[in-house]
C-alpha cells in the first residue's frame, strides 16, 4: 500500500479540464518530484491532494493511508497529516516570525471537523530545530513577516510546515526566487525532515535541483503523466527532459 495514491483523477477549474486520467503514487518515506512545464498541471495536482478549491475533482480517487480523501475539505486533509506549502507562501504578514511559527504548531495539533476528535502526538520540528535549519529566521524572529524579503518569506513558509504534525509535505516551487545559498539551506531542511520520517512530494520548475534530492520523479504534460521512474532514470533520459522540461 502506497502512502498516497491518485487513481485516474480528472480535475477541473470550472469547465476547464486540467488533470486528465492522472494516476501516481508516493511511497512512505521517499522524496518524490513532480515536474513539468508551466501550466502542465503540477500545482493542480497538489491542490487536488490537499483539498484546496478550486480545482474540483470530478472523476477518480485520492487515497491517503488507504483512506479516500477525494473532495475532503482542506482543513480536514491537513488534520490527517498532509501539509501544503503553496507557491504564494501565505505567511501572516502582521505577525512576527516567532508568532507565525507558534501558530503553525497550534494549527498542526488541532482536532479535525469530521465530528470526531483526533489526538496527535506533536512530531513536528521544534522552534530551535527550525532556527538551526534557517539561521536567518532566528535573526528575524521578532520581525513582522510582511517586512521579510521574498526569500525569507519562503523560508518561513517551509519552516511553518516543519512545525506541523506532518506525514506528507507538499512543496510547491520551494526554490522560486531564492539565492543558491538559500536553496542549499532549503535542501538541507527537506533532507532532515525526510530523514525524520516525513514523506515529501516536491513540485519544482528547477528540475535539476529537484532531481538532485528526489528518489523518484514523475513528469506531467497537459494534465497527464508522461514519465514515471527513478530520479536517476530521468537524469539519463535526455529525450524526456528536452521534450517536456526544456533541459
Amino acid at each position: 500500500m502506497s502512502l498516497l495514491e491518485l487513481d485516474a483523477v480528472d480535475a477541473y477549474y470550472g469547465e476547464s479540464h486540467i488533470l486528465r486520467d492522472l494516476s501516481m503514487t508516493v511511497e512512505d518515506g521517499e522524496i518524490c518530484a513532480l515536474l513539468g512545464r508551466n501550466g502542465a498541471g503540477k500545482t493542480t495536482t497538489l491542490r487536488s491532494i490537499s483539498g484546496a478549491t478550486p480545482p474540483q475533482v470530478r472523476d477518480g480517487t485520492v487515497r491517503f493511508k488507504d483512506e479516500d480523501i477525494t473532495g475532503v475539505p482542506a482543513e480536514d486533509v491537513s488534520a490527517r497529516g498532509i501539509s501544503l506549502v503553496p507557491e504564494e507562501r501565505r505567511v501572516f504578514p502582521n505577525l512576527t516570525v516567532a508568532e507565525n511559527l507558534h501558530l503553525a504548531e497550534v494549527v498542526g495539533n488541532k482536532s479535525n471537523t469530521w465530528g470526531r476528535s483526533l489526538t496527535f502526538e506533536h512530531k513536528g520540528a521544534t522552534t530551535e530545530q527550525v532556527y538551526e535549519d534557517f539561521p536567518r529566521l532566528r535573526e528575524r524572529k521578532d520581525q513582522k513577516a510582511g517586512t521579510l524579503s521574498g526569500g525569507e518569506q519562503q523560508m518561513l513558509a517551509i519552516a511553518r510546515a516543519l512545525k506541523q504534525n506532518t506525514d506528507l509535505m507538499l512543496l510547491d516551487e520551494p526554490y522560486e526566487g531564492l539565492a543558491p545559498k538559500i536553496i542549499e539551506d532549503v535542501e538541507a531542511a527537506v533532507h532532515r525532515l525526510n530523514e525524520e520520517g516525513t514523506t515529501v512530494l516536491l513540485v519544482e520548475q528547477n528540475a535539476a535541483a529537484a532531481i538532485k534530492i528526489a528518489d523518484r520523479a514523475y513528469v506531467v504534460d497537459q494534465g497527464s503523466i508522461v514519465f514515471d521512474g527513478t530520479a536517476e532514470e530521468l537524469r539519463e533520459d535526455e529525450e524526456t527532459r528536452e521534450r517536456y522540461l526544456g533541459v
